[in-house]
Protein backbone atom coordinates (compact mmCIF):
# COMPACT_ATOMS: atom_id res chain seq x y z
CA UNK A 1 0.00 0.00 0.00
CA UNK A 2 1.56 3.17 -0.98
CA UNK A 3 1.95 5.31 1.80
CA UNK A 4 -0.06 8.87 2.54
CA UNK A 5 3.01 11.12 0.73
CA UNK A 6 2.97 9.09 -2.13
CA UNK A 7 -0.88 9.27 -2.80
CA UNK A 8 -0.59 12.76 -2.48
CA UNK A 9 2.08 12.93 -4.61
CA UNK A 10 0.41 11.10 -7.31
CA UNK A 11 -2.63 13.20 -6.91
CA UNK A 12 -0.34 16.21 -7.96
CA UNK A 13 1.23 14.70 -10.64
CA UNK A 14 -2.16 13.83 -12.46
CA UNK A 15 -3.17 17.30 -12.05
CA UNK A 16 -0.24 18.67 -13.69
CA UNK A 17 -0.60 15.90 -16.47
CA UNK A 18 3.43 15.60 -16.39
CA UNK A 19 5.15 12.68 -17.85
CA UNK A 20 7.55 10.31 -16.65
CA UNK A 21 5.92 9.59 -13.11
CA UNK A 22 7.82 7.18 -11.48
CA UNK A 23 11.35 9.43 -11.61
CA UNK A 24 8.91 11.97 -9.86
CA UNK A 25 7.08 9.45 -7.27
CA UNK A 26 10.98 8.92 -6.16
CA UNK A 27 11.52 12.79 -5.32
CA UNK A 28 11.46 14.25 -2.32
CA UNK A 29 9.48 17.25 -1.92
CA UNK A 30 7.71 16.70 -5.19
CA UNK A 31 6.69 20.11 -6.85
CA UNK A 32 5.83 21.96 -9.34
CA UNK A 33 9.88 23.16 -9.18
CA UNK A 34 11.27 20.12 -8.89
CA UNK A 35 8.59 18.60 -11.76
CA UNK A 36 10.14 21.33 -13.91
CA UNK A 37 13.64 20.13 -13.34
CA UNK A 38 12.95 17.43 -14.65
CA UNK A 39 12.06 17.68 -17.82
CA UNK A 40 14.51 17.55 -19.80
CA UNK A 41 13.96 20.23 -22.88
CA UNK A 42 11.02 21.43 -22.01
CA UNK A 43 12.32 24.89 -21.62
CA UNK A 44 13.54 24.80 -25.32
CA UNK A 45 9.66 23.79 -26.32
CA UNK A 46 8.33 26.79 -24.03
CA UNK A 47 10.87 29.70 -26.01
CA UNK A 48 9.71 27.62 -29.64
CA UNK A 49 6.04 27.93 -28.39
CA UNK A 50 7.04 31.66 -27.83
CA UNK A 51 9.18 32.30 -30.86
CA UNK A 52 6.17 33.30 -33.53
CA UNK A 53 4.29 35.11 -30.80
CA UNK A 54 7.02 37.52 -29.39
CA UNK A 55 7.53 40.85 -30.15
CA UNK A 56 9.43 43.75 -28.89
CA UNK A 57 11.35 46.95 -29.24
CA UNK A 58 13.59 46.35 -32.14
CA UNK A 59 16.27 49.10 -30.13
CA UNK A 60 16.58 46.83 -27.07
CA UNK A 61 17.12 43.01 -27.23
CA UNK A 62 15.66 42.77 -23.68
CA UNK A 63 12.29 44.07 -24.28
CA UNK A 64 10.04 41.69 -25.11
CA UNK A 65 6.53 40.35 -24.33
CA UNK A 66 3.88 37.65 -26.28
CA UNK A 67 0.04 38.27 -26.89
CA UNK A 68 -0.50 34.27 -26.20
CA UNK A 69 -2.49 33.14 -23.05
CA UNK A 70 -1.97 30.41 -20.65
CA UNK A 71 -4.09 28.09 -22.44
CA UNK A 72 -2.41 28.60 -25.70
CA UNK A 73 1.04 28.03 -24.42
CA UNK A 74 -0.12 24.81 -22.81
CA UNK A 75 -1.82 23.87 -26.18
CA UNK A 76 1.35 24.44 -27.79
CA UNK A 77 3.34 21.80 -26.16
CA UNK A 78 2.06 18.33 -26.82
CA UNK A 79 3.77 18.44 -29.96
CA UNK A 80 7.31 18.68 -28.45
CA UNK A 81 6.18 15.78 -26.14
CA UNK A 82 4.96 17.61 -23.10
CA UNK A 83 1.65 17.91 -21.62
CA UNK A 84 1.31 20.57 -18.67
CA UNK A 85 -1.02 22.49 -16.60
CA UNK A 86 -1.55 26.08 -16.81
CA UNK A 87 0.21 26.58 -13.23
CA UNK A 88 3.13 25.45 -14.67
CA UNK A 89 2.98 27.47 -17.75
CA UNK A 90 3.00 30.52 -15.48
CA UNK A 91 6.22 28.93 -13.57
CA UNK A 92 7.45 28.75 -16.80
CA UNK A 93 6.75 32.12 -18.13
CA UNK A 94 8.44 33.97 -14.43
CA UNK A 95 11.53 31.18 -15.03
CA UNK A 96 12.10 32.78 -18.31
CA UNK A 97 11.60 36.28 -16.93
CA UNK A 98 7.53 37.22 -18.62
CA UNK A 99 6.04 39.48 -16.23
CA UNK A 100 1.95 40.40 -16.27
CA UNK A 101 2.57 44.40 -17.60
CA UNK A 102 1.17 46.98 -18.83
CA UNK A 103 2.55 50.04 -21.16
CA UNK A 104 3.26 52.97 -19.02
CA UNK A 105 3.27 56.20 -20.29
CA UNK A 106 6.84 57.81 -19.38
CA UNK A 107 8.76 58.33 -22.77
CA UNK A 108 8.64 62.00 -23.11
CA UNK A 109 8.12 63.45 -26.90
CA UNK A 110 10.76 65.38 -26.98
CA UNK A 111 14.01 66.83 -24.69
CA UNK A 112 14.52 70.71 -24.73
CA UNK A 113 18.17 71.50 -24.58
CA UNK A 114 16.96 73.82 -20.96
CA UNK A 115 14.69 71.11 -19.56
CA UNK A 116 17.09 70.29 -16.92
CA UNK A 117 18.22 73.77 -16.02
CA UNK A 118 14.35 74.58 -15.09
CA UNK A 119 14.01 72.04 -13.44
CA UNK A 120 17.02 72.57 -11.18
CA UNK A 121 15.41 76.34 -11.55
CA UNK A 122 12.12 75.25 -10.14
CA UNK A 123 13.73 72.94 -7.08
CA UNK A 124 15.77 76.27 -5.78
CA UNK A 125 12.50 78.87 -6.64
CA UNK A 126 10.47 75.72 -4.08
CA UNK A 127 13.26 76.06 -1.62
CA UNK A 128 13.29 79.70 -1.19
CA UNK A 129 9.21 79.96 -0.85
CA UNK A 130 9.40 77.55 1.44
CA UNK A 131 12.00 78.94 3.43
CA UNK A 132 10.21 82.57 3.46
CA UNK A 133 6.40 80.93 4.46
CA UNK A 134 5.44 82.06 0.96
CA UNK A 135 2.23 79.84 -1.11
CA UNK A 136 3.89 77.41 -3.66
CA UNK A 137 1.10 76.54 -5.59
CA UNK A 138 0.59 74.18 -9.25
CA UNK A 139 -2.02 74.80 -11.35
CA UNK A 140 -3.79 73.22 -14.31
CA UNK A 141 -7.06 72.66 -16.33
CA UNK A 142 -8.52 69.05 -16.19
CA UNK A 143 -10.21 67.47 -18.59
CA UNK A 144 -13.34 68.61 -19.68
CA UNK A 145 -16.44 66.41 -18.93
CA UNK A 146 -19.55 66.43 -20.86
CA UNK A 147 -23.13 67.11 -18.75
CA UNK A 148 -25.81 64.68 -19.78
CA UNK A 149 -26.66 60.99 -19.92
CA UNK A 150 -23.55 59.94 -21.40
CA UNK A 151 -21.20 56.96 -20.29
CA UNK A 152 -18.44 57.54 -18.13
CA UNK A 153 -16.01 54.78 -17.09
CA UNK A 154 -15.95 53.19 -13.92
CA UNK A 155 -18.48 50.85 -11.20
CA UNK A 156 -20.69 51.65 -8.75
CA UNK A 157 -22.85 49.31 -6.37
CA UNK A 158 -26.47 49.90 -7.73
CA UNK A 159 -30.07 48.27 -6.88
CA UNK A 160 -30.94 48.81 -10.81
CA UNK A 161 -28.70 49.28 -14.13
CA UNK A 162 -27.53 52.28 -15.20
CA UNK A 163 -27.99 52.54 -18.37
CA UNK A 164 -26.84 55.74 -21.17
CA UNK A 165 -26.68 56.43 -24.52
CA UNK A 166 -24.89 54.31 -26.99
CA UNK A 167 -22.34 56.93 -27.75
CA UNK A 168 -20.73 59.44 -26.68
CA UNK A 169 -21.15 62.21 -28.77
CA UNK A 170 -20.99 66.02 -27.56
CA UNK A 171 -24.12 66.30 -28.90
CA UNK A 172 -26.36 64.68 -26.81
CA UNK A 173 -25.39 66.30 -23.76
CA UNK A 174 -26.79 69.15 -22.42
CA UNK A 175 -23.42 71.29 -21.63
CA UNK A 176 -19.99 70.54 -20.43
CA UNK A 177 -17.68 70.85 -17.18
CA UNK A 178 -14.18 72.26 -17.34
CA UNK A 179 -12.41 71.78 -14.09
CA UNK A 180 -9.57 74.45 -13.23
CA UNK A 181 -7.51 73.10 -10.56
CA UNK A 182 -4.97 74.54 -7.51
CA UNK A 183 -2.89 72.20 -5.81
CA UNK A 184 -1.23 73.61 -2.30
CA UNK A 185 1.93 71.45 -2.15
CA UNK A 186 2.53 72.45 1.46
CA UNK A 187 -1.21 72.06 2.82
CA UNK A 188 -1.63 69.25 0.67
CA UNK A 189 -5.28 70.90 -0.21
CA UNK A 190 -7.33 71.24 -3.58
CA UNK A 191 -9.24 73.73 -4.83
CA UNK A 192 -11.21 72.87 -8.20
CA UNK A 193 -13.23 75.83 -10.25
CA UNK A 194 -15.65 74.50 -12.04
CA UNK A 195 -17.02 76.26 -15.09
CA UNK A 196 -19.04 75.46 -18.27
CA UNK A 197 -17.58 78.15 -20.98
CA UNK A 198 -14.56 78.19 -22.17
CA UNK A 199 -10.96 77.30 -21.21
CA UNK A 200 -9.29 80.52 -21.60
CA UNK A 201 -6.08 82.81 -19.77
CA UNK A 202 -8.98 84.73 -18.25
CA UNK A 203 -10.90 81.80 -16.63
CA UNK A 204 -7.48 80.72 -15.25
CA UNK A 205 -6.52 84.15 -13.56
CA UNK A 206 -10.20 84.16 -12.12
CA UNK A 207 -9.45 80.69 -10.47
CA UNK A 208 -6.34 81.95 -9.06
CA UNK A 209 -7.94 85.16 -8.00
CA UNK A 210 -10.93 82.94 -6.16
CA UNK A 211 -8.38 80.90 -4.89
CA UNK A 212 -6.46 83.68 -2.87
CA UNK A 213 -9.72 84.95 -1.36
CA UNK A 214 -11.43 82.23 -0.45
CA UNK A 215 -8.56 79.75 1.08
CA UNK A 216 -5.04 81.46 0.26
CA UNK A 217 -4.96 84.70 1.91
CA UNK A 218 -5.92 83.29 5.23
CA UNK A 219 -3.74 80.58 5.16
CA UNK A 220 -0.56 82.91 4.21
CA UNK A 221 -1.23 86.47 6.01
CA UNK A 222 1.62 87.29 5.75
CA UNK A 223 3.09 85.94 2.09
CA UNK A 224 4.70 88.66 -0.29
CA UNK A 225 4.58 86.81 -3.22
CA UNK A 226 2.96 83.45 -4.72
CA UNK A 227 4.96 80.33 -6.22
CA UNK A 228 2.92 79.40 -9.31
CA UNK A 229 3.97 76.63 -10.77
CA UNK A 230 2.43 75.26 -14.49
CA UNK A 231 3.15 73.82 -18.06
CA UNK A 232 3.23 76.05 -21.24
CA UNK A 233 0.44 75.45 -23.25
CA UNK A 234 -3.37 75.90 -23.31
CA UNK A 235 -4.55 78.61 -21.20
CA UNK A 236 -1.45 79.66 -19.31
CA UNK A 237 0.26 79.52 -22.64
CA UNK A 238 4.07 80.65 -22.13
CA UNK A 239 4.17 82.10 -25.87
CA UNK A 240 1.47 83.91 -25.01
CA UNK A 241 1.03 88.08 -23.78
CA UNK A 242 -2.68 87.24 -23.24
CA UNK A 243 -2.27 85.45 -20.09
CA UNK A 244 0.55 87.82 -19.58
CA UNK A 245 -1.81 90.66 -19.73
CA UNK A 246 -4.51 88.43 -17.42
CA UNK A 247 -2.47 88.03 -14.77
CA UNK A 248 -1.32 92.11 -14.35
CA UNK A 249 -5.15 92.32 -13.97
CA UNK A 250 -5.20 89.27 -11.38
CA UNK A 251 -2.65 91.03 -9.24
CA UNK A 252 -3.31 94.27 -9.45
CA UNK A 253 -6.58 93.19 -7.95
CA UNK A 254 -5.31 91.10 -5.26
CA UNK A 255 -2.39 93.29 -4.74
CA UNK A 256 0.36 90.36 -4.25
CA UNK A 257 3.13 89.35 -6.50
CA UNK A 258 2.76 86.58 -8.68
CA UNK A 259 5.70 84.61 -9.50
CA UNK A 260 5.43 81.96 -12.40
CA UNK A 261 7.84 79.22 -13.06
CA UNK A 262 6.72 76.88 -16.57
CA UNK A 263 7.49 73.35 -16.84
CA UNK A 264 9.69 72.85 -20.26
CA UNK A 265 7.54 71.40 -22.94
CA UNK A 266 6.35 67.96 -22.76
CA UNK A 267 7.08 67.66 -19.05
CA UNK A 268 3.97 68.84 -17.47
CA UNK A 269 3.41 65.46 -15.94
CA UNK A 270 5.80 66.24 -13.67
CA UNK A 271 3.58 69.17 -12.57
CA UNK A 272 2.72 68.27 -9.12
CA UNK A 273 -1.20 68.70 -9.46
CA UNK A 274 -1.43 66.40 -12.03
CA UNK A 275 -0.12 63.21 -9.59
CA UNK A 276 -0.90 64.73 -6.28
CA UNK A 277 -4.54 65.76 -7.23
CA UNK A 278 -6.36 65.05 -10.62
CA UNK A 279 -5.93 61.11 -9.99
CA UNK A 280 -7.69 61.79 -6.44
CA UNK A 281 -10.66 63.76 -8.31
CA UNK A 282 -11.26 61.00 -10.92
CA UNK A 283 -11.42 58.41 -8.32
CA UNK A 284 -14.36 60.43 -6.24
CA UNK A 285 -16.29 60.33 -10.27
CA UNK A 286 -15.35 57.45 -10.97
CA UNK A 287 -18.77 55.73 -12.70
CA UNK A 288 -21.27 58.49 -12.24
CA UNK A 289 -23.11 59.81 -14.41
CA UNK A 290 -22.77 63.36 -14.93
CA UNK A 291 -26.01 65.49 -15.41
CA UNK A 292 -25.40 68.23 -13.32
CA UNK A 293 -22.26 71.26 -12.62
CA UNK A 294 -24.10 70.74 -8.62
CA UNK A 295 -23.15 66.82 -9.00
CA UNK A 296 -20.15 67.30 -9.94
CA UNK A 297 -19.22 69.69 -7.39
CA UNK A 298 -20.90 67.27 -4.63
CA UNK A 299 -17.97 64.43 -6.13
CA UNK A 300 -15.27 66.79 -6.52
CA UNK A 301 -15.54 67.45 -3.00
CA UNK A 302 -16.03 64.02 -1.32
CA UNK A 303 -12.08 63.86 -2.46
CA UNK A 304 -9.70 62.91 0.20
CA UNK A 305 -6.91 60.41 0.80
CA UNK A 306 -5.45 58.40 3.56
CA UNK A 307 -2.27 61.12 3.66
CA UNK A 308 -4.89 64.11 4.41
CA UNK A 309 -5.65 65.54 1.26
CA UNK A 310 -9.32 67.94 1.03
CA UNK A 311 -10.65 69.86 -1.98
CA UNK A 312 -12.55 72.82 -1.99
CA UNK A 313 -15.07 73.12 -5.03
CA UNK A 314 -16.68 76.41 -6.30
CA UNK A 315 -18.79 77.10 -9.37
CA UNK A 316 -17.68 79.39 -11.71
CA UNK A 317 -21.16 80.24 -14.20
CA UNK A 318 -19.99 83.05 -16.51
CA UNK A 319 -19.10 83.21 -20.13
CA UNK A 320 -15.23 83.81 -21.14
CA UNK A 321 -14.63 85.11 -24.87
CA UNK A 322 -11.90 83.43 -27.14
CA UNK A 323 -9.85 85.28 -29.61
CA UNK A 324 -9.24 88.35 -27.60
CA UNK A 325 -6.66 90.56 -28.31
CA UNK A 326 -3.58 92.10 -26.31
CA UNK A 327 -4.37 95.76 -25.52
CA UNK A 328 -1.94 98.29 -27.87
CA UNK A 329 0.34 99.54 -25.29
CA UNK A 330 0.08 96.69 -22.38
CA UNK A 331 3.69 95.58 -23.56
CA UNK A 332 4.67 99.18 -22.40
CA UNK A 333 2.46 99.25 -19.56
CA UNK A 334 2.95 95.96 -17.87
CA UNK A 335 5.00 95.49 -14.49
CA UNK A 336 5.77 91.70 -16.02
CA UNK A 337 9.49 91.39 -14.80
CA UNK A 338 11.32 88.37 -16.78
CA UNK A 339 14.42 86.94 -15.27
CA UNK A 340 17.51 86.77 -17.00
CA UNK A 341 17.92 83.24 -16.37
CA UNK A 342 15.52 81.43 -18.78
CA UNK A 343 13.12 84.50 -19.12
CA UNK A 344 10.88 82.59 -21.24
CA UNK A 345 9.42 80.17 -18.22
CA UNK A 346 10.02 82.53 -15.29
CA UNK A 347 8.82 85.82 -14.43
CA UNK A 348 7.07 88.13 -11.92
CA UNK A 349 3.31 89.55 -12.14
CA UNK A 350 4.30 92.68 -9.91
CA UNK A 351 1.42 95.34 -9.13
CA UNK A 352 1.18 97.96 -10.45
CA UNK A 353 0.69 101.56 -8.08
CA UNK A 354 -2.64 103.16 -8.11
Amino acid sequence: MQSKHHRQGNRRFRKNGLRDTQEFQGQKGGGIKSILSTQIGIDAAFLEVLKNHTAGDPMNELIKGTNLTHKEIAAGLPAAGFTISLPLVAKLLKKHGYVKRKAQRKQTIGINKNRDAQFKNIARLDAEYREASNPIISFDTKKKEVLGNLYRPGTLYTKEPVTTFDHDFWSLGHGKVIPHGIYDSQQNRGYITLANSKNTSEFACESLKNWWNNYGKATYPNANSILAKCDGGGSNNANNYIFKEDLQKLVNEIAIELRIAHYPPYTSKYNPIEHRLFPHITRAGQGVIFTSLELVKVLVEKTHTKTGLSVAVNILNKVYQTGRKVADNFKNTMQIVFDEYLPKWNYRAVPQPE
